[in-house]
């Protein structure tokens, strides 16, 4: 689904990222995750196209994405729900998932001008929002909403570009842990309905429960890969990312 390879990038002469490659397959949640500062983001950033990196090159089902806008990206099948989440505050709940399902009318402005019913993008948005289990606040605007539900609505409005891979940054920060088991059950679903998921969570042991694979960043560059426990329990991962001498409990 998707292939990074030897992503190198550079900040104002300090590396960030050194060769990271990994790839994620169709239908897996792949979990992305290292200590703070460790380039998780800066990756992110250049597999949305925000950062361009010094080499290295990333593709989507094969399809090269060097010289693509972040739209063009967007377009060609990457989701990306962001750990600051950016809602249109004048709209409610649904028509923020609306106005995202629309993609495709909104995409050309002449055809938006001429394509102006949306109830076939409503419907999908209920569904979505189902999913999701907010869609009892749907006549709300975000304004007034609690940031467990900001969170869906963030994922809500990225599934509603039927992305063939979701990126999420951190989805279950800022969550208490009932909540955080919650939405990470739900992610869970999704992935089970088919939705291909990059995972970044400093929440282990919620991303240790739903991935079946890890890949772990330490001062940009990749230290471990594979199965979460046997990952977690390296002793190189254990000293960069917990200190020596831990090991991680569910």
């Amino acid at each position: 689904m998707l292939q990074v390879d030897n992503i190198t990038v550079i900040f104002d002469g300090v590396t960030a990222v050194k060769n990271v490659s990994f790839s994620t397959e169709n239908g897996e949640i792949l979990g992305l995750i290292g200590p703070n500062g460790a380039g998780k983001t800066t990756i992110m950033r250049v597999i949305t196209g925000t950062v361009t990196p010094v080499s290295g090159t990333i593709s989507l089902r094969e399809i090269p994405l060097e010289g693509k806008a972040p739209y063009e990206r967007i377009r060609l099948g990457i989701g990306l729900a962001q750990q600051i989440v950016h809602p249109f505050h004048s709209m409610t709940v649904l028509e923020n998932v609306t106005f995202a399902a629309g993609y495709n009318k909104t995409k050309n402005p002449l055809l938006s001008i001429i394509k102006y019913a949306k109830e076939e993008e409503k419907q999908k948005a209920t569904k979505i929002l189902q999913l999701l289990d907010i869609d009892k606040i749907s006549r709300e605007k975000p304004d007034n909403l609690p940031l467990g539900y900001l969170k869906r609505l963030e994922v809500a409005r990225a599934l509603a570009l039927e992305p063939k891979i979701l990126l999420l940054d951190e989805p279950l920060a800022g969550l208490n842990q009932i909540e955080a088991q919650k939405f990470a059950d739900k992610l869970l679903e999704l992935n089970h309905l088919g939705q291909t998921i990059l995972l970044i969570e400093h929440n282990l042991s919620e991303v240790i429960r739903i991935c079946k694979r890890l890949v772990v960043i330490d001062n940009g560059v990749k230290i471990g890969s594979g199965d979460p426990r046997e990952v977690m329990d390296d002793a190189t991962v254990r000293t960069a990312y917990l200190g020596e001498g831990h090991h991680v409990t569910s």
